[in-house]
């Protein structure tokens, strides 16, 4: 299972606030140090250069899992290209949404392509945008674009699920 920035973020800001659910918190770092849940580079990345300078940055540099995953592997690299071409290729997504995703900051396609590439379960919040050719968007969005790739994309709570996380 692979970790989008986005499910320790959300939680964090939204409803699994560490004073509140502290067992959450403990659970998922378990889960990451024993290699179960695994975390791409690009992911550590996005979440330290994000604007939180706070107790989640602390939580997440304190981790320790086995290793991330570098998204530098050859397969993870030729999938990248694929995800990046179904965007251009795809007449419902604007060239700015090509542009967005070929920033170094990114970790979206990254995550996609590793998931793709390792054959895991994605782990996001996003939701599809149900992309229209229609009215083309300048925001992919990774359930869109994963389910392209045959990825299967699944939710905080669904991930809680098939981890046996309890609060």
């Amino acid at each position: 299972m692979l970790i989008d920035s986005n499910v320790l973020i959300t939680p964090y800001r939204q409803y699994y606030a560490f004073d509140l659910a502290p067992s959450f918190w403990t659970q998922l770092r378990v889960l990451i140090e024993q290699g179960t849940i695994g975390i791409l580079d690009k992911v550590k990345d996005e979440i330290m250069a994000s604007s939180i300078k706070d107790t989640l940055a602390k939580w997440f540099n304190e981790l320790q899992p086995p290793r991330y995953i570098r998204h530098e592997q050859q397969e993870i690299i030729m999938m990248y290209s694929k995800v990046l071409m179904s965007i251009v290729e795809n007449p419902s997504y604007q060239e700015e949404a090509e542009l967005a995703w070929t920033s170094k900051t990114v970790a979206d396609p990254w995550i996609i392509a590793t998931a793709s590439a390792l054959n895991v379960p994605l782990v996001t919040t996003e939701r599809s945008a149900k992309p229209n050719p229609e009215s083309p968007s300048k925001n992919p969005k990774v359930p869109d674009i994963a389910s392209d790739f045959g990825v299967e994309v699944i939710d905080v709570f669904e991930m809680m699920r098939r981890l046996g996380i309890r609060l």
